[in-house]
């Protein structure tokens, strides 16, 4: 069965529940670590994919397939589990053209406080607040030229099937496994509620769209060539066509939580934004 892009044998799981039972001290962590360096299973930048693999093990017990130990302590990412932090910021309203505040300071985010500010501008403004992350991710926030906030961005994992996005790349369910990490979901946009400035939302994206490729290499080590965005049928997606992003069609109303099926969420439109016209070749493999 295919579990966390990853193709678990009837031998796997004999291997984890050797190891649970051999290893009764092991907490969740060992264990992954272990599966880790077993299988080498590792992220294009070759760092063990320890997160991916405790996914991958939570879901196993949630098919009744396997008993892991009680947790030692809360998950490091349920930020969706407890109350974010308030970081302070600027809420002056701003307003008026474009050039007047240009050139804007778009920038990926590293610093904790800059992580901290983004994940409380998210929680607070964001109609969807802040996603709990798993795997790599790369916030962006967008200043004025005197540093007051803007806007942020958010690009996390890309959907693991998405019937659409597949099409337009010519992606068969072998290439998409093999593949997946050059493609990344702008999970979250945000402009912020007192920031009324015409033409800013896509000439940001027009920004994040040149540099993403290069940040991303410096960041987990390996590139990034094609963007995807779903957009709630609420809105327009006005700002993504401006900045060239492509309409493919619609989502198939399901939540990617949804593992049996019954959850229906209304279809959102998929935008997507190749960063070169090669994408399909590199995605395809060839």
């Amino acid at each position: 069965m295919l579990v966390q892009g990853r193709t678990v044998t009837a031998e796997d799981l004999r291997l984890i529940r050797r190891l649970l039972a051999t290893h009764p001290a092991w907490h969740r962590t060992r264990l992954s670590r272990h599966l880790c360096e077993f299988w080498n299973w590792r992220a294009p930048s070759g760092r063990p994919k320890d997160m991916a693999c405790r996914s991958l093990l939570l879901k196993l017990e949630a098919r009744g397939l396997l008993t892991l130990p009680a947790r030692q302590r809360p998950p490091v990412n349920a930020f969706r589990n407890r109350a974010i932090g308030a970081m302070p910021h600027e809420t002056t309203p701003v307003h008026g053209p474009l050039p007047a505040l240009t050139p804007l300071r778009v920038e990926p985010v590293g610093d904790p406080d800059a992580a901290a500010l983004v994940r409380c501008l998210l929680a607070r403004y964001h109609y969807r607040g802040y996603p709990g992350q798993v795997g790599e991710s790369l916030p962006y926030l967008v200043a004025a030229r005197d540093g007051r906030p803007l806007a942020c961005l958010l690009f996390g994992a890309a959907a693991w099937r998405l019937a659409a996005r597949d099409a337009y790349i010519g992606w068969d369910g072998a290439a998409r496994r093999q593949h997946l990490a050059g493609v990344t979901n702008n999970l979250r946009f945000l402009v912020l509620p007192w920031v009324t400035v015409p033409h800013l939302a896509s000439h940001v994206l027009g920004r994040v769209a040149r540099r993403i490729a290069a940040d991303w290499v410096r960041r987990y080590g390996h590139r990034v060539v094609l963007l995807e965005t779903f957009v709630d049928p609420r809105f327009r997606g006005t700002c993504y066509r401006a900045a060239n992003w492509v309409y493919v069609g619609q989502t198939q109303g399901r939540s990617r939580n949804d593992r049996a099926h019954q959850l229906h969420v209304p279809p959102k439109a998929v935008y997507l934004a190749p960063l070169t016209p090669r994408f399909r070749e590199l995605l395809r493999g060839g």
